[in-house]
């Protein structure tokens, strides 16, 4: 999503008390950061932060890193945020913003930092062949995540896009990952539990187009060999 610069998001994250600039810092450290052993759940591209406000609000339970690249799209998410705790009175110490390039994300993540849970909703599709490699589904990048994340650890991915989604569900089984739910329409088959949805889901919903979702789970790696 383009977005225009905002030369207030700076200044704001930088103040801000749940926002981190430097996380290559936090490399086998998060929990350290949240001074508690609670999981740890990771969003990939957060947006506007309309999805992790939320979920983290209701989680408190959960300690929530939330990553994107534009400081723009950091800075609504840190007011996201901050609205969204104050609306139910609480602080918002489970929950980390930070900016880093996603493909570079080996660099402030480790095993030591037992992500349990990663979320990708709506990510770019890049339908052009020489681009797939970035998608964040991607074996590739699933491969990546498999450093950081536990036995059994999740992956929750929501995509508007036909191509994107069948591709990796082939992208996950190459990973080691098995896809333990699926379904070409979420809002007739929800598969969450309970579905925040995004801003770009009740976009997409209103023009008619069918949510795509999955849920997979890492393999153990005896599992794979077997």
């Amino acid at each position: 999503m383009r977005i225009r610069y905002k030369k207030w998001a700076r200044p704001e994250l930088e103040a801000s008390s749940f926002y981190i600039d430097n996380p290559e810092e936090m490399k086998g450290k998060w929990k350290e950061y949240f001074k508690n052993d609670n999981p740890i759940h990771l969003e990939l591209g957060c947006g506007k932060g309309q999805f992790i406000s939320e979920l983290a609000s209701e989680n408190l339970n959960i300690n929530y890193i939330a990553i994107d690249l534009i400081d723009a799209m950091l800075g609504l998410a840190k007011r996201n945020v901050e609205a969204k705790y104050k609306e139910k009175n609480i602080e918002p110490k489970n929950i980390v913003l930070t900016r880093f390039d996603i493909e570079r994300i080996l660099l402030i993540l480790d095993s030591k930092d037992e992500i349990e849970r990663i979320y990708i909703n709506f990510c770019n599709p890049w339908p052009k062949g020489k681009h797939r490699k970035k998608r964040l589904t991607h074996t590739r990048q699933l491969e990546k995540y498999r450093e950081f994340l536990k036995d059994n650890g999740e992956i929750y991915f929501k995509t508007d896009d036909d191509d994107l989604f069948n591709s990796s569900l082939i992208y996950l089984e190459e990973a080691g990952f098995e896809v333990l739910n699926k379904t070409y329409d979420l809002h007739k088959e929800n598969i969450f539990g309970k579905n925040i949805e995004t801003e770009h889901e009740k976009m997409f919903s209103e023009q008619g187009i069918n949510i795509k979702a999955l849920i997979a789970k890492k393999l153990h790696k005896n599992v794979e060999n077997h």
